[in-house]
């Protein structure tokens, strides 16, 4: 099932967890303009040349710039925050695997699986895979914080603040 076939149950919280099912899917894509990665470079502070300086990563392995591994991964956050299970949503961890180079002008397209769900702890764990085209350049896996659908008549449904992770 792909979560972008229906809108979440409340836009205000995206799904709670009980909306949530194995093999759900969600996806996000970017294209990655030379902007994003100044941005991306100066917001973080890694000016590494095989990002910012194409003479010097012309002679790199790469031969020519790529895009920062993190800026491409950060679009994961996108497709959690805001897709699914998005708004409400905690990211608390990712692993990632780097498998190929992201480029200026490539569009990454990231989708988000639910392999897992743990109702006692309000935890997801999603699979995560950034591809370009047909090549994988990230995969891993996220555990996500799901808040669960308020009790009818509680202050939660009525806007009130949830606590705990």
């Amino acid at each position: 099932m792909d979560s972008n076939d229906r809108p979440a149950a409340d836009p205000m919280h995206g799904y709670f967890l009980e909306d949530l099912e194995i093999g759900m899917s969600a996806v996000y894509g970017r294209t990655i303009a030379e902007g994003d990665v100044s941005l991306f470079a100066g917001l973080c502070g890694d000016d590494n040349p095989l990002h910012v300086h194409e003479e010097f990563a012309s002679r790199s392995r790469f031969e020519g710039r790529v895009v920062h591994g993190a800026h491409t991964a950060s679009l994961i956050s996108t497709v959690l925050g805001t897709r699914m299970p998005g708004p409400g949503a905690v990211y608390l961890s990712q692993n990632s695997r780097f498998r190929a180079p992201v480029r200026i002008g490539d569009t990454v397209n990231v989708r988000a699986t639910v392999t897992g769900i743990d109702r006692g702890r309000n935890r997801a764990t999603i699979a995560t895979v950034c591809s370009v085209g047909e090549t994988v350049v990230i995969d891993g896996e996220a555990i996500v914080w799901v808040p669960s659908r308020p009790e009818p008549g509680s202050e939660e449904e009525a806007g009130g603040e949830r606590n705990g992770v």
